[in-house]
């Protein structure tokens, strides 16, 4: 229980230290770095070495790591989960500041994703993100990533006395309502680009350096050990962070697998994964490639390695809610702390068939972890994951899981301390396999 409580305890000091998915994946290079794995380039030949622990990451915001299996590639194939790296939540616009009443200096946002608008109000807000700077070669602009490490924002609520449908399904309205509160301005309104003044002096940098950013609202507090007995984890981008974690964690832990074992941490999967940092590009099917070619293997290798792989698509799954359970399924309803969910939809937004849980549920039992089933209620929509996305570009099979979680897309989400260790200890026999 001592050990499920420290991992619990590291994973949300990663997702604190992991505000973006820019963040999550500097976060995820650090713990890469100490275990020797050593960083590639896709501009630069690979020359690769059975045993060799590497990773690649690309636009900032995505990565990549793999150690090369010391059995034949075309015989034993890939080993891969497959993750995410960002959240829903609020990205800032550009010259976002506003005035309101001739005092408040608010930002404008955009929404990214879909999160519970509602519970980013009344939140200790800080910011963070990827900043752009000067450089001698325009083609390679400097990059800097920028964490403003203190409650910098806040959006306030309307006072109910003003809003009577505060509790009877109030919507808020995505431009108007959600605008974060920068601070005060005391004097006449003579200087502008408050925010570049902030990133400038956070950077320690001019003014005049910076050219453009991908600045994101986060939630200020760091999650938290909740229940009677510690026995919930709460904290923000569980999903879906919680996954990466574990998955990073198990691949640091072996050393020379039979086969290839892969970590795909896309970006952009909350709004579509259309981007060449998302699961909906080349990206994998590249980095595969790549890999064959790079063990001195050929197309032949390639196709043959695809046919013998196999991808765990490891993302949230919908615990039964306490309060709410007629949303869920009659009867597949997963609880937290009860055993790893595997995800199934007819319409196939999930990859999940027998023949891939039945070897998931193996993988499971080896390794004493509990599985259970997930299925929308045939009257509600579901959401989808970077499963479906990567079989169009690689031919895989391919089975979709996660942790059973409650609160998904809240400012803070909640799932299981059991149910993270077991993630753990199936993603590494998955790779040890």
């Amino acid at each position: 229980m001592k050990q499920t409580r420290e991992f619990a305890q590291q994973l949300i000091d990663f997702c604190y230290a992991s505000p973006t998915a820019f963040h999550a994946v500097a976060t995820t290079r650090e713990l890469l770095d100490k275990s020797k794995f050593v960083q590639l380039h896709e501009n630069t030949s690979w020359k690769l070495k059975a045993g060799g622990r590497y990773y690649l990451i690309r636009n900032d915001s995505a990565l990549i790591a793999f150690i090369a299996g010391t059995a034949p590639i075309a015989e034993q194939g890939f080993r891969i989960a497959g993750a995410h790296t960002d959240s829903p939540g609020f990205r800032i616009k550009p010259a976002p500041e506003m005035l309101a009443e001739n005092t408040y200096l608010k930002l404008n946002t955009e929404v990214y994703g879909g999160p519970i608008l509602t519970t980013w109000f009344d939140r200790p807000l800080a910011i963070a993100g990827r900043v752009a700077l000067k450089s001698k070669d325009p083609m390679q602009p400097h990059i800097r990533l920028l964490n403003i490490k203190r409650p910098v924002c806040i959006i306030p609520n309307i006072a109910i006395h003003m809003n009577s449908d505060a509790n009877n399904g109030f919507t808020p309205n995505k431009q108007t309502d959600t605008l974060p509160l920068l601070g005060m301005i005391t004097q006449k309104l003579e200087e502008k680009n408050y925010l570049s003044k902030l990133v400038a002096s956070e950077l320690r940098v001019k003014e005049n350096e910076i050219l453009d950013f991908d600045l994101f609202l986060y939630e200020y507090e760091k999650g938290s050990l909740i229940g009677s007995s510690e026995e919930f984890i709460s904290s923000a981008r569980l999903d879906d962070l919680s996954s990466i974690h574990a998955g990073i964690s198990a691949m640091c832990s072996i050393s020379k697998p039979k086969s290839t074992c892969v970590m795909a941490c896309f970006d952009h999967e909350e709004v579509g994964s259309s981007t060449m940092q998302g699961a909906d590009s080349q990206l994998l099917s590249e980095v595969l490639e790549r890999i064959v070619l790079g063990l001195k293997g050929g197309r032949d290798e390639y196709f043959r390695a695809l046919a013998s792989s196999f991808i765990v698509s490891a993302d949230g799954a919908h615990a039964v809610h306490p309060n709410m359970g007629a949303k869920a399924d009659p009867t597949s309803r997963p609880l937290i702390n009860n055993g790893l969910v595997i995800k199934l939809s007819a319409n196939r937004s999930y990859t999940t068939d027998s023949s891939t849980a039945a070897t998931f549920m193996q993988l499971c039992e080896k390794v004493g972890v509990k599985t259970q089933r997930f299925v929308n209620r045939s009257d509600m929509r579901g959401g989808s994951t970077i499963g479906p996305i990567s079989s169009t570009h690689v031919s895989i099979r391919s089975i979709d899981i996660g942790l059973p979680m409650l609160a998904m897309h809240s400012i803070r989400e909640l799932c299981g301390i059991e149910d993270h260790s077991a993630m753990l200890k199936v993603l590494r026999e998955l790779y040890q396999n």
